[in-house]
């Protein structure tokens, strides 16, 4: 990295290993600490934060009801949906990309080769990922990240973490979130402003699939922390395991 006169900093490509390195390094010592202190703080094992985490919620919630959610729902409301399609699908073709990077790391060959065969054909033919060419042909999506694939070595999930504005995670996924950041493309642009726009696109673009299950929660769940923990621990378990978990390990 460098510095301009004015002390502003510079990105260069060539930083994000030396990044990436540091954020292994830091979360391998969150994680040794989380897994202590989680030991030793509550009941639950998956969740020992639980009070942190609820405190976490209610910021997220409130942010999310008063700016997000309604952000989103204009999003969806005054957007066509065309343009809507086509910015979820270039977005889904760089996932594309690092799922087929983690079935490789995963010995999933035939799952990466749908994978890179995806992205070959739709930023190749689809306009830069526009079009999703490869869905319409049949091939599936792998749906792989880093998360995955440190479950997949036996790296332990760690606590339950529930981050403001990002939501559930676990300091497993949360640190494979962590790398997929630093090596998205994004994270190669010299424009702060660019970078962070496109940050914006992604994460309002998500938010929107997700408004139909949020209305889900809202009327299904008495209790909507407990609600999205189980059914993220629930479903990341099932997604790690490739839709056949083994039993869960009893209560002591």
């Amino acid at each position: 990295m460098t510095s301009k006169a004015m002390g502003e900093v510079q990105w260069k490509p060539g930083d994000s290993w030396s990044l990436c390195r540091a954020v292994l390094q830091r979360g391998c010592a969150v994680l040794a600490v989380a897994l202590v202190a989680g030991c030793a703080l509550g009941p639950n094992r998956e969740d020992p934060f639980e009070p942190m985490n609820r405190t976490l919620y209610g910021v997220h919630d409130a942010v999310d009801t008063a700016v997000v959610r309604p952000v989103a729902q204009a999003y969806v409301d005054f957007v066509p949906s065309l343009i809507r399609t086509g910015v979820s699908n270039v977005f889904n073709n760089i996932n594309d990309l690092f799922s087929g990077i983690n079935g490789i790391l995963q010995g999933k060959l035939d799952k990466a080769g749908d994978d890179f065969g995806r992205v070959v054909l739709n930023t190749g033919f689809g306009l830069g990922g526009l079009f999703d060419l490869a869905s319409m042909m049949g091939i599936e999506r792998g749906n792989e990240d880093f998360g995955q694939t440190f479950g997949f070595w036996g790296f332990p999930q760690g606590p339950y973490l529930f981050i403001p504005l990002l939501g559930p995670t676990t300091v497993r996924d949360g640190t494979g979130l962590a790398l997929r950041l630093v090596w998205g493309p994004a994270s190669y642009l010299n424009n702060e402003a660019l970078q962070w726009s496109l940050y914006g696109i992604g994460y309002i673009d998500l938010r929107a699939e997700a408004l139909s299950a949020s209305s889900l929660v809202d009327t299904a769940a008495l209790d909507r922390y407990t609600f999205i923990r189980n059914a993220y621990l629930q479903r990341r378990r099932y997604l790690v395991y490739d839709g056949k978990p083994p039993p869960e390990p009893e209560e002591p």
